[in-house]
């Protein structure tokens, strides 16, 4: 039996965008584990537009080559870690976007976050819960966030995430109860 996979969904595509730094942290930590596999599914791979189409995707299949793409993309996963920023005290644009050209897709799955952004990114998380449970999204407890003072430490003095171990704690924790969810819903579904 193949082990349950794990898209992990930056939220930004913008150059020099700091996901990248949470990523290089984070996929270690992950991959190390044996009870998930993970893969990076990254929004720049999927440029599509500002959502246009004349239904919902939970009524009618987008008629945007990439957006078909996206979601068949999406099919293969059976959980989401988010790497989301936070701009604006929400969740990026290009994220929102790509979230409403699929439904199914995410149906009965669970999701968790690595956030990131002041207030360690938390609007940014408490948006997608309400946009994710829209899509029947069962989103976890636990999640991992970096607040601004790591950041900018990162971003201006030089330090990387080995000079804050404590933000390993709440990714294992996460993880535990991704792997658990993701099981029983893998399960469910079948």
């Amino acid at each position: 039996m193949s082990l349950p996979k794990v898209a992990v969904i930056p939220s930004t595509t913008r150059q020099g965008r700091f996901a990248d730094r949470v990523l290089a942290w984070f996929m270690p930590l992950a991959t190390a584990r044996t009870d998930l596999t993970y893969e990076v599914l990254d929004l720049r791979d999927y440029p599509m537009p500002f959502f246009d189409e004349p239904r919902s995707p939970m009524m009618l299949a987008p008629k945007n080559d990439v957006a078909l793409r996206w979601a068949a993309k999406l099919a293969e996963y059976d959980a989401f870690i988010f790497v989301t920023a936070e701009y604006n005290h929400g969740i990026p644009a290009v994220l929102k976007n790509a979230l409403d050209y699929a439904y199914a897709e995410f149906v009965k799955k669970p999701a968790t976050f690595v956030a990131y952004g002041n207030a360690g990114g938390a609007r940014a998380v408490e948006q997608l819960r309400l946009v994710l449970a829209e899509l029947q999204v069962a989103t976890l407890k636990h999640d991992v966030h970096i607040n601004m003072i790591e950041m900018l430490g990162m971003l201006r003095d030089g330090k990387t995430f080995a000079d804050y171990p404590y933000l390993d704690v709440p990714v294992a924790k996460a993880l535990d109860e991704l792997a658990w969810w993701t099981a029983a819903l893998k399960t469910a579904r079948s």
